[in-house]
């Protein structure tokens, strides 16, 4: 049936993207996308990291989130990482913007918002922050206008220290905000409704680490494995820091989940700068775990075959004198010292012969 037969239809004009979407047989509907991420300047991005550095070493008000310091959680402290950072934006004026990146930490970090430099305090109305357990956190204005033009921050800060990032907004004027039917703007508000909303419609639950490893040792040059189970719903995302600094996947360092739900970090071949405190965080919309441990390094033995430094010496001696012969050998290992006289091993116990080894070095 015609009814029945909704599509979109994507077309091209000189003012951006648009689309049109049918709403039934004979009713039609203009959408826009409204928003774009765009690379900042040299200038804007010093002035963003200048902000950062003043926000990161001055006092602020208090956070509105619920998260609190008071219980240091026993084990390593982990200071706040970014996971996924601020991005720059282009909107027209009228439609709404979200900016959204995930911190996690141990503990959890509190979460600060800045406008210019300026706090963006809980009794602003005209912004609205969303925090969700797995530590993706949300700031959505819902209208533009030319005044939101500028450069926003995040803040995460706990007793380990503090971490920002920056996103840079400006704001175009446009058709008026009543002939736009903002497509984001609908999914955000759903997405508000649906943190705010979601403990009553889906039990969730934080995630438990069921197997971790305990401080270990291994060897340079050996692989290395971590291996862990978590439980948690919806499933955890894993990620692990060493030294508190994110591991990503490289040549030498692998995450891995097998199929019956051990994740694993593989090392390998180890070297000594992977030796340290080792922490995987675990989060999901319920809340955040994690574990420590120490990883230490054995040095790798270096092997040389042995040497001769210094050799024996011919000698001349009267008859019935005694004698002492010496050589000067190098090896590693310290090599295992056999002494011969006319090809014939001269045994420790001979009554006439005392064998002190020669002078390793």
């Amino acid at each position: 049936m015609q009814s029945a037969c909704s599509f979109l239809q994507l077309k091209l004009s000189n003012n951006g993207k648009t689309a049109s979407r049918l709403l039934g047989p004979n009713t039609a509907a203009t959408v826009i996308n409204y928003d774009e991420e765009y690379k900042v300047s040299n200038f804007e991005q010093r002035l963003m990291s200048e902000i950062e550095f003043r926000l990161e070493r001055t006092p602020v008000e208090e956070s509105d989130d619920e998260v609190q310091h008071d219980d240091i959680p026993t084990g390593k402290c982990i200071a706040p990482v970014l996971d996924k950072k601020l991005k720059n934006y282009k909107a027209m004026e009228g439609v709404p913007v979200t900016f959204a990146c995930k911190i996690v930490g141990v503990p959890p970090p509190k979460v600060y918002w800045f406008k210019d430099g300026k706090q963006i305090l809980k009794k602003n109305i005209h912004y609205q922050k969303i925090r969700e357990g797995d530590g993706t956190c949300s700031l959505y204005i819902e209208s533009t206008t030319g005044d939101d033009d500028g450069n926003y921050t995040v803040m995460a800060a706990n007793p380990q220290g503090r971490i920002s990032c920056s996103g840079h907004l400006i704001v175009q004027s446009g058709p008026p905000p009543s002939r736009l039917t903002p497509i984001q703007s609908q999914r955000v508000r759903a997405r508000i409704q649906e943190v705010e909303g979601e403990q009553t419609l889906e039990r969730f639950f934080r995630p438990h680490f069921l197997q971790a490893p305990g401080d270990m040792m291994s060897h340079e040059g050996k692989l290395c494995r971590l291996d862990c189970k978590v439980s948690g719903l919806p499933n955890p995302e894993l990620m692990w820091l060493v030294n508190g600094r994110p591991i990503y996947p490289d040549l030498n360092h692998k995450m891995l989940v097998r199929e019956n739900g051990i994740h694993s970090l593989v090392i390998d071949p180890l070297t000594q700068n992977d030796g340290g405190t080792y922490t995987c965080i675990a989060s999901n919309k319920a809340g955040q775990n994690s574990f420590s441990l120490e990883l230490k390094v054995v040095e790798k033995e270096m092997k040389h075959h042995p040497q001769f430094v210094e050799k024996l010496q011919n000698m001349g001696i009267p008859e019935g004198a005694p004698v002492r012969l010496e050589c000067r050998v190098a090896g590693m290992p310290p090599p295992v010292i056999f002494w011969k006289k006319d090809n014939e091993t001269i045994s420790k116990t001979k009554s006439r012969v005392r064998l002190a080894g020669c002078l390793p070095v």
